[in-house]
């Protein structure tokens, strides 16, 4: 095992000396070469300014950038307003993701997958955490017990980390269930 240790941390001393070498020998290639693109590259041949903007056609209102305040002269007048709901931005419609067969199906799978995968976690833990009881009774040595002992509290913690998931997961499935039945999901689109 400290052959292998060492094999390793030799091999990267030797890794990073080598790529320390050739980083430090090819930094002035790079500076050179980036002085010679400099050079190839044409300089600009037109500056823009503002009288040339102002003769391109004015974006539309969307796609304007937000502008400070602007002078009470420079403003059209407004419209009179009659009803304060005309008044009120029409705020964008966000779009919601498409509700076929294949997203519900998808939500719902996924879901599933991964409480059943949090299922497999806590089986996994389970057995951990008997494997160090079963350890932990086994030793005689005080060092060796709170070593176990340690090691068994990390897992029991994990191990109910994992059941508030569980609980959190098996929830969100009920969710999603219950948001397909008020959308009026055929039942064969989610099993």
């Amino acid at each position: 095992m400290e052959i292998m240790t060492y094999r390793v941390v030799l091999a990267a001393v030797a890794g990073l000396l080598i790529v320390e070498s050739a980083a430090a020998q090819s930094l002035a290639d790079i500076a050179r070469k980036e002085a010679e693109r400099r050079k190839a590259v044409p300089q600009a041949s037109k500056a823009y300014t503002n009288e040339d903007l102002r003769r391109v056609a004015p974006m539309s209102e969307s796609s304007q950038p937000p502008e400070g305040p602007k002078a009470p002269a420079a403003l059209p007048p407004s419209p009179p307003v009659a009803d304060a709901a005309k008044a009120a931005p029409v705020q964008p419609k966000v779009e919601e993701p498409p509700r076929d067969e294949a997203s519900w199906r998808k939500r719902i799978t996924d879901a599933r997958a991964d409480l059943e995968r949090t299922t497999l976690l806590i089986e996994a833990l389970e057995n951990r955490v008997n494997s160090l009881s079963a350890d932990f009774a086994a030793r005689d040595d005080p060092a060796q017990r709170t070593l176990i002992s340690r090691d068994r509290q990390k897992a029991i913690a994990e191990l109910e980390r994992m059941k508030v998931e569980r609980d959190t997961q098996a929830k969100a499935i009920k969710a999603v269930e219950e948001e397909a039945r008020q959308a009026g999901v055929p039942p064969g689109w989610l099993r």
